[in-house]
C-alpha cells in the first residue's frame, strides 16, 4: 500500500496537470459512471492529501475521495490519450494530459461534511501544515500497545506505513516492542521531526530513502540496494542481512499482520 508521501505527491501531480481548467471526466469501468457524468466539464479547483487519502476538489461541496488500498494504481500520460481499458475507474483528460485510476479501494464523490468526517477520524499527518504532533503523543503516551503498532495506526498518525515505521524506529534506536506509554515526549518529538523531514524528501524524490549521508553505498563502499521498492534503507526488507551500523543480523517478525524489521543490537529493549 502506498505510504503518505506518495499520496501527497499525487495531489501535487493532479493539480499541476489539471488544476484550474475544465476536464473531461469519465469512468470507462462504469463503477464511477454517475458521479463522472456530474463532474464532466468541471474545473479541478483543489487537491489535498491526508495520510493515505487523496481528495480532488471540483468546486464547493464536490470532492472525489480516493484511497488506493493495496491494488490501486495511478498513471499519467500526455495527449492524445490512448483508448481506455475497461479496468479504468476514473479518467481525467484535458488538452495536454490524461490520468487513469485503476483498482482503488475507494473512489467516491463526497460532500464537504463527508470529507470533514474523514479528516476527523485520522490522526495528524506529518506532511500537513495543520498537523498537531502533540495530539498523536497524547494517544501514544496513554497506550500499552507497542510503538511499532501505534505508528501504523492511522487514527494515531496518518500516512506512516511499514517502511517509514521500521526506518524511523531504527534511526532513533527504539525497540519496536516498547509500549507507547514508555516513550518519552522528547523521543516522540524527535520521531515526529524525523518523519517530517523523511516524508518531505519522499515527496520530492518520489521514493523512500532513509540512510544518513555517512551510510550511503558511496560513503560505505557497499553495493546499492536492489529492490522493487527502491531507495536506501537500514532495516526494511533486509531480514537476515548485516546491519549497516553494527554488522549484526536484521530481524523480522509478524506484528499486527504486517512484517516488522529491526536490528536487535541497535534497538535494544
Amino acid at each position: 500500500m502506498p505510504e503518505g508521501h506518495t499520496i501527497h505527491r499525487l495531489a501535487e501531480d493532479y493539480l499541476a496537470a489539471f488544476g484550474g481548467r475544465g476536464v473531461r471526466v469519465t469512468s470507462p469501468q462504469g463503477k464511477f459512471g454517475d458521479a463522472a457524468a456530474l463532474l464532466d466539464g468541471s474545473v479541478l479547483t483543489a487537491t489535498q492529501a491526508h495520510g493515505k487519502h487523496l481528495f480532488l476538489g471540483f468546486g464547493p461541496g464536490r470532492w472525489v475521495h480516493i484511497h488506493l488500498g493495496l491494488f490501486g494504481k495511478v498513471g499519467f500520460g500526455g495527449t492524445p490519450a490512448p483508448p481506455p481499458t475497461d479496468t479504468v475507474r476514473l479518467r481525467l483528460v484535458n488538452e495536454t494530459a490524461y490520468v487513469d485510476l485503476r483498482g482503488p479501494t475507494t473512489c467516491a464523490l463526497i460532500t464537504d461534511d463527508e470529507k470533514r468526517a474523514i479528516h476527523d477520524r485520522l490522526g495528524p499527518d506529518p506532511l500537513r501544515p495543520d498537523a498537531d504532533p502533540s495530539a498523536a503523543y497524547r494517544r501514544v503516551s496513554r497506550s500499552r500497545t507497542t510503538i511499532a503498532a501505534l505508528l501504523m495506526d492511522q487514527k494515531v498518525i496518518a500516512g506512516v506505513g511499514n517502511v517509514y515505521r521500521a526506518e524511523v524506529l531504527f534511526r532513533h534506536g527504539i525497540d519496536p516492542y516498547r509500549a507507547g506509554r514508555d516513550l518519552a515526549a522528547a523521543e516522540w518529538d524527535a520521531i515526529w521531526a524525523d518523519l517530517v523531514d523523511l516524508m518531505r524528501e519522499g515527496v520530492r524524490n518520489n521514493r523512500i530513502d532513509t540512510v544518513r549521508p555517512e551510510h550511503t553505498p558511496e560513503a560505505m563502499g557497499r553495493p546499492p540496494r536492489v529492490d522493487d521498492h527502491g531507495g536506501e534503507v537500514y532495516v526494511y526488507r533486509r531480514a537476515d542481512l548485516p546491519c549497516h551500523i553494527c554488522g549484526g543480523e536484521i530481524s523480522t517478525a509478524d506484528l499486527a499482520a504486517r512484517n516488522l524489521f529491526w536490528c536487535p543490537a541497535c534497538q535494544k529493549a
